[in-house]
């Protein structure tokens, strides 16, 4: 079965002979491409629901490799014994419940070894780098597609190296951007994706053209309020579309 754009992304990112883990698998599409490819030399489907954990079971079998994927049931990275595993995946969800995923498997010693995540949060991508970037994961590529008149990020992560010169410093470090007198800092990058910025296509440019037409609208709703809260809200709305506005004009077009 031909993976779907965003899963392919994922599937790209996975390192050659990885020990895989697939957390949310649904039909284990993905841990099936990577054993067959070659990305994978193992892989693990974890689910929790019974409905996707069954069709995993079924695409499994169906693919011939029940020697080399495990489909196990269990909640997040439940399913996992500490060193097992090298490559983690996590598609599907929202930023927020990766992050909480992710946090809970690494006080149980669940992400011992594993030397890549791969994440591709629905929304919330910003928790997501926050989460990262607090725990010592460094962004090493992050994508932004769409598919189906949707949009996905996917980001690639790896532990802080400061030896190899592997660090967030490096990552979250001010960016000015083109010929702009525009600086970014942290908290921006971490909104909008520092490798993002620095090479943004027409999804990129959509996605946030697209929080501007949001946010308008709440400024539109708060227009009916004549409470003070509203508008201390309004002016604080006003302010992030004039951030963003800025932003994307001071970007290059040009770049895909």
């Amino acid at each position: 079965m031909k993976l779907s754009d965003r899963l392919q992304q994922l599937l790209e990112q996975i390192p050659q002979g990885s020990r895989l883990a697939d957390i949310g698998s649904d039909h284990a599409l993905l841990p099936v491409a990577a054993v067959e490819s070659g990305k994978a030399v193992f892989a693990i489907a974890g689910e929790v629901n019974p409905g996707p954990f069954d069709a995993a079971c079924k695409g499994v079998a169906e693919a011939g490799l029940g020697k080399v994927i495990s489909v196990r049931r269990g909640d997040g990275l439940e399913v996992l014994e500490p060193g097992e595993v090298n490559c983690i995946t996590i598609a599907g969800m929202g930023g927020a419940l990766i992050a909480a995923i992710l946090d809970r498997g690494q006080s149980q010693g669940k992400l011992k070894e594993v030397t890549t995540l791969l994440l591709q949060p629905n929304v919330g991508e910003d928790i997501l780098r926050r989460w990262l970037l607090n725990n010592k994961w460094v962004l090493v590529a992050e994508r932004i597609l769409e598919e189906d008149g949707k949009l996905y990020e996917v980001l690639t992560a790896v532990p802080e190296n400061t030896e190899a010169g592997i660090t967030n410093e490096s990552v979250y470090r001010e960016l000015t951007l083109g010929d702009s007198a525009k600086v970014l800092g942290q908290e921006a990058l971490l909104q909008m994706g520092p490798w993002l910025l620095q090479a943004p296509n027409n999804v990129f440019f959509a996605k946030w053209q697209g929080e501007i037409q949001k946010l308008e609208g709440i400024l539109t709703s708060l227009s009916r309020s004549e409470l003070e809260s509203a508008e201390n809200k309004r002016k604080q709305i006003q302010g992030q579309i004039r951030e963003i506005t800025e932003v994307l004009q001071c970007l290059p077009r040009d770049k895909q």
